[in-house]
């Protein structure tokens, strides 16, 4: 019962009140003290916050996972189950007192209540329904109710899409936590999430993303009611119901009240409300809602008791000791918990009751008190620690370090999702705990920092699979810098065409067009490329300065596609459309359309038309020659159907023509450049791979196709049935001025139609074969004969070619009169 030392105080109320802060600054002024609180999270931020102002020597943190406690610490700031009962300070204070009436640790701070004081100041702090409890069981308390600084509210339900910017949401497992965060990363940018399970670096981390406004966002469990103090301005219920480690069961008001009441800070008020609907299970009844706002909740009737200094005797006497029934009314037996279940259940080997006699019974119990961190069930609870406690029982007393190496070991891998992750920081929490009993380990000092350091590894990478899983960082800067306004956007370019908004990617800008980063969803898509429309007009006119500047090298046109596309630097900027004869059309790509397009259309164009007078040039001085007035009427018979064929034609096509041409008119023709072979009439110079390519592409775009295919710059020959500047022999294709070269070669060896051998050096060292050879020589005129002589054939004799004097401009053949 109450020691009779100290002043004790009562500080009662709702949330917001200022009670730990008050108790903080009480402590603070005394010579020493310790404060008790409900969760490892709460107390390692108190513990922050008073090595602030005592500094770090002076000030010790109690769990049960971490303990750091220098010589001289004065101030304590531990949970419940860790604070030092016996330990004499000035002043003492617990936390949210009335969590002694829950069922699972209830006898704790009960306990605490009835046996925690300070010699000079004790202070209580917690809800209003306690008073009574609290009157008739430290009666010589001084009970001081404190309001609420801020109004509290209730805001109605709202879908998650409508819940307000710097809110939480509160689930009540972390399957729903997961659940909600994953629907907020895909429509508001994500969320921070808080769980109890959480390391205090983990949790941190969530918290301050949060508090620096990375997400506006918070999903956790009702871990988030016990004093975690942060920016909320309206706290949303995903649910009203909890599963309590014995049965599904609705919230209690006062349990809503203290979750609710997290919303509103100081002087700025709250609301609170659900998602879904107004009606159902998970919308709050009318009852509950004025009872919250009011802060008027039914009184607590009793609080749980254990024996918290029990007989350890013997093991017989020790269980009997937990057992024994409370004799106040106001207490009640605290149900079986699991550090009960688990010595119940040892009590029944026989070896280990052999091992629990004298000392070692306060080890059993010691060891049985290994939270289970890993929530595996009293059963499995029972055979770890009972491995433990043979360890504990024989020899030093000492757990064996290749066990807890080994097992640390296993436990020290970053990989792997949420799930797994927070699982392995479950385990390596459980080898902490034992690191910081100070008689179970050869070097405990050692393994504490051993753990700590994987629990820190542990927590970074989850930390890192929380924010990647449910925080969408772009979607999260659109939302925070601008809500709807893209204007508002800073939106910055990379030089490999990266467009960020705070170095979160949102899209690309290839040459001119943008495309939004292929994750993006529905309104962000939106949101993004609104942002970049407005924000990328700088950009590219900086791009079309540099497209107007750029050398010819950085312009090409793309052959397979339908329209051909020009590029820049690899980047389409327009498309070539059928125009005149020689000379397509420009249409500049849409991505140009807030640009001033005549300075980019004037250097595409200017492009094209250097790209065709270097390649086509002959070509082009022929469609002029033929368009000339002054070009006699037989000449231009011969350019139109050569236009046509790209400056190549077969001479059969043009025979007719060619015979109503004079001699002078012919040898001006050979003196342009062109060759009246004996198959083909062409222009050697249009025989060149850019020509080719370029002949092929004038034509592509008049028939709306790709460019046909052209032969690999060079080729002599090839296997085909048709190319541009090629004839096929069979299934082979030869270049056609190559075939004019034999065919001069062989006119020269033959005497009139005297059987003869022909060279086939010639042909050979073109990569021409025999059969090829054969049909060139047939298709020349020439018959074969015995032992591989030919023979002049009888029909009409083919002209023999004629080599062009010189190439000259074709616009001399418009000077030329009628022969």
């Amino acid at each position: 019962m109450p020691h009779p030392r100290a002043n004790v105080t009562a500080v009662l109320g709702p949330t917001n009140t200022g009670k730990t802060h008050l108790a903080i600054e009480r402590m603070c002024a005394h010579s020493s003290g310790m404060l008790g609180f409900p969760l490892r999270l709460l107390a390692r931020e108190v513990y922050d916050r008073v090595v602030a102002i005592k500094g770090a020597k002076e000030v010790g943190l109690l769990t049960g996972e971490e303990k750091i406690l220098p010589p001289g610490a004065r101030w304590l700031l531990c949970t419940a189950e860790s604070m030092p009962v016996d330990r004499d300070v000035a002043f003492a204070a617990l936390d949210e007192a009335q969590l002694g009436a829950d069922p699972e640790r209830g006898h704790v701070f009960t306990d605490r209540l009835l046996r925690v004081r300070g010699r000079e100041e004790t202070m209580v702090l917690g809800s209003a329904s306690i008073s009574g409890l609290v009157r008739a069981l430290v009666p010589e308390a001084e009970i001081v109710r404190r309001p609420r600084f801020s109004t509290l509210s209730y805001a109605g339900a709202k879908k998650l899409s409508r819940i307000p910017k710097r809110s939480a949401i509160v689930a009540f497992s972390a399957e729903e936590v997961y659940a909600v965060a994953e629907m907020l990363r895909r429509t508001r940018g994500g969320a921070a999430v808080v769980m109890g399970a959480l390391s205090p670096r983990t949790r941190n981390a969530q918290v301050a993303m949060y508090q620096a406004g990375e997400v506006d966002y918070l999903v956790a469990t009702d871990a988030i009611g016990m004093g975690l103090n942060m920016d909320i301005g309206h706290v949303a219920f995903a649910s009203l119901t909890k599963f309590d480690g014995h049965r599904l069961r609705r919230l209690t008001v006062a349990e809503m009240a203290q979750i609710a009441g997290r919303a509103g800070r100081h002087q700025r008020d709250g609301t609170f409300g659900s998602l879904g609907s107004e009606v159902g299970p998970a919308a709050f009844r009318p009852e509950e809602i004025e009872a919250i706002e009011d802060h008027r909740f039914p009184r607590v009737d009793h609080l749980y008791w254990r024996e918290g200094a029990p007989d350890t005797s013997s093991l017989d006497a020790l269980i009997d000791s937990l057992e024994t029934p409370p004799i106040h009314e106001k207490l009640r037996s605290a149900p079986q918990s699991v550090d009960l279940a688990v010595l119940k259940r040892l009590s029944e080997d026989p070896e280990i009751r052999s091992r629990a006699r004298g000392q070692m019974v306060a080890r059993l119990w010691a060891a049985c008190g290994v939270p289970d961190f890993r929530k595996v069930g009293a059963d499995h609870q029972a055979r770890f620690v009972g491995r433990l406690f043979r360890h504990l029982s024989e020899g030093e007393g000492h757990v064996p370090v290749p066990w807890f190496a080994d097992e640390l070991q296993r436990l020290d891998r970053a990989d792997g999702d949420v799930e797994t992750l927070g699982g392995r920081i479950a385990g390596v929490r459980t080898w902490a705990y034992i690191a910081h009993r100070s008689d179970w380990l050869a070097d405990p000092a050692h393994w504490a920092a051993r753990t700590e350091a994987v629990e820190e590894r542990l927590s970074d990478a989850l930390h890192a699979r929380l924010t990647e899983r449910f925080v969408d960082r772009r979607t999260s800067v659109l939302m925070r810098q601008v809500g709807g306004d893209a204007g508002l956007l800073a939106v910055a370019v990379d030089e490999d065409g990266a467009v960020t908004v705070e170095n979160e990617s949102i899209g690309r800008l290839d040459g001119f067009a943008f495309s939004v980063d292929p994750a993006a969803r529905g309104l962000d898509r939106k949101r993004l490329i609104a942002a970049a429309e407005r924000h990328l007009v700088a950009e590219r006119a900086l791009r079309a300065a540099a497209l107007v500047g750029a050398p010819d090298s950085e312009f090409r046109v793309e052959g397979m596609a339908s329209p051909l596309v020009l590029l820049w630097a690899g980047h389409p900027v327009a498309t070539l459309a059928q125009g005149r004869a020689l000379v397509p059309d420009i249409r500049l790509d849409r991505t140009l359309d807030a640009l001033d397009r005549t300075k980019v259309a004037a250097r595409l164009a200017a492009w094209l038309d250097g790209q065709l007078a270097r390649y086509l040039g002959p070509l082009r001085d022929m469609e002029a020659a033929r368009a000339s007035p002054k070009t006699p009427a037989p000449t231009r018979a011969i350019l139109a159907p050569l236009i046509a064929g790209g400056g190549i034609v077969p001479r059969a096509a043009v025979d007719s023509a060619l015979g109503g041409l004079g001699s002078e008119l012919r040898r001006a023709l050979t003196r342009s450049g062109l060759t009246i072979g004996s198959l083909d009439v062409y222009d050697a110079r249009l025989l060149k791979p850019g020509a080719l390519f370029w002949a092929n592409a004038l034509d592509a775009v008049r028939a709306g196709t790709p460019v046909a295919d052209t032969l690999k710059p060079g080729a002599t020959t090839s296997k085909g049935i048709a190319a541009r500047g090629y004839r096929a022999f069979g299934g082979t294709l030869v270049r056609v001025d190559l075939v004019e070269r034999i065919a001069r070669a062989t006119h020269d060896l033959r005497t009139a139609r005297v059987p003869f051998l022909p060279d086939t050096a010639l042909a050979t060292s073109f990569g021409i074969d025999a059969a090829t050879f054969a049909a060139i020589l047939g298709a020349l005129g020439f018959r074969a004969g015995g032992d591989g002589q030919w023979t002049w054939g009888s029909r009409p004799k083919p002209v023999r070619p004629v080599k062009p004097v010189k190439p000259n401009a074709f616009s001399a053949l418009g000077d030329m009169r009628l022969g």
